[in-house]
């Protein structure tokens, strides 16, 4: 008598389309990462481009320009060169907003890591991270706006040089509302001209660079007066050489 092979107990069934519904699922992913790549890469190409052109192309508007019109009429503004913008104005705002900015790549970590330790909620920012936000990017604060402004820093420090950086940032920042510009704020506040600027000037136009809506300029502060001491102190130990050849000061200081 012949035995019978005993029936395999099959395994539970797979649907037909199973694996090709896997295996598609798997090729759409790596398609459409594949495709991210790509336009993560052209964005960042446009943007180094942008930068590159920047470095001798002025920025005729900003966002925040933009912006800040719906609010406030715009003062008039006209871009000035640095050598025509009064040496202790340079000082006077490199001593208020980045007294490093000559031994710094973009951020400057000793301060950072001196706010990191004390606890405070005041920031760091240098004057680069500062041209970044202004020029490429809007105000108001956010993890992204912080992430690109920390992307476009070092790009705009290989690219540009201190004194283009000091340049732009003076003819861009906000010195009050709708007064955007060293040659605006010159006008409005004391109807001088940017190469004119006295000491005291100076250092008044820098002291309402951190909060412009709030801050003015008709009356001297205890950080007008550090801001002062501190452009003479840049000058004496040499930390304006990047972006202020040493000679004679032309008129204004």
């Amino acid at each position: 008598m012949r035995l019978r092979r005993p029936a395999t107990i099959p395994d539970d069934p797979v649907p037909e389309d199973a694996a090709p519904r896997r295996g598609g699922l798997s090729a759409l992913a790596l398609r459409v990462l594949s495709g991210l790549r790509r336009l993560a890469l052209r964005a960042g190409l446009v943007v180094l481009a942008l930068v590159a052109i920047l470095a001798f192309v002025n920025p005729p508007v900003t966002w925040t320009m933009l912006t800040e019109r719906r609010d406030h009429p715009l003062a008039e503004r006209r871009w000035v060169p640095l050598d025509q913008i009064a040496p202790v104005m340079q000082r006077s705002v490199v001593a208020a907003e980045d007294a490093n900015f000559c031994l710094h790549w973009g951020f400057d970590m000793s301060e950072i890591r001196k706010v990191v330790a004390s606890g405070s909620s005041r920031g760091a920012s240098t004057i680069t991270q500062q041209t970044a936000k202004n020029v490429f990017l809007w105000q108001e604060r956010s993890w992204t706006r912080k992430a690109l402004e920390t992307g476009l820093t070092p790009v705009i420090e290989a690219l540009w040089s201190k004194r283009r950086i000091l340049e732009v940032y003076l003819n861009v920042a906000e010195f009050g509302p709708g007064v955007f510009g060293v040659h605006a704020a010159a006008a409005h506040h004391f109807g001088t001209t940017p190469d004119r600027l006295t000491p005291t000037q100076a250092a008044r136009l820098a002291a309402i660079l951190p909060a412009p809506k709030t801050r003015r300029t008709d009356r001297a502060s205890t950080r007008s007066r550090a801001i002062a001491d501190g452009a003479a102190t840049i000058l004496r130990d040499g930390r304006a050489d990047c972006f202020q050849p040493r000679g004679r000061e032309p008129s204004g200081g």
